[in-house]
């Protein structure tokens, strides 16, 4: 199934792909791999996740944050290649997680990126990961997800 008729199954519509925060390129395509920056829980051009998980918000919080980064960098994906057909496999998602000090659930905080990648993509949505904890992030997000993406 192509990836757009499986968001419209789960119906859900892509965001409009989000601009940088600073002096960078929102993804850049070198030969077959294409580096989508690190993404923020941003919808209509802010944060929606602000603060830190195991304080300000809970590990669901964070999850769902994760979860809205993968939907942005998606989006950014489709936008760069016309459609997310093109994707052969997403190969790494790093995600950041500004934790409240003692919290170390960051993976499950993850999943909600790497799980909504690989509901879109299927099998072309399984990938390496790493999940750190940090003490911030970019406009004080609670989370931050980057993604590599191996394309045609």
């Amino acid at each position: 199934m192509s990836a757009d008729k499986k968001l419209q199954e789960m119906g859900i519509t892509l965001p409009t792909p989000p601009q940088p925060a600073g002096a960078y390129t929102r993804a850049v395509r070198h030969g077959d791999l294409v580096f989508v920056a690190g993404q923020l829980p941003m919808a209509d051009g802010k944060i929606q996740y602000a603060g830190k998980v195991g304080r300000e918000l809970s590990p669901e919080d964070g999850y769902a944050a994760a979860r809205l980064c993968a939907l942005n960098a998606l989006s950014i994906l489709q936008a760069e290649l016309g459609s997310l057909d093109k994707v052969v496999r997403i190969v790494r998602v790093a995600g950041f997680v500004a934790s409240a000090e003692g919290f170390t659930a960051q993976p499950k905080v993850i999943n909600g990126a790497s799980e909504l990648l690989h509901a879109v993509l299927g099998e072309r949505g399984i990938h390496a990961r790493v999940a750190v904890g940090v003490a911030e992030l970019p406009l004080g997000a609670g989370v931050e997800v980057e993604v590599t993406a191996a394309v045609e």
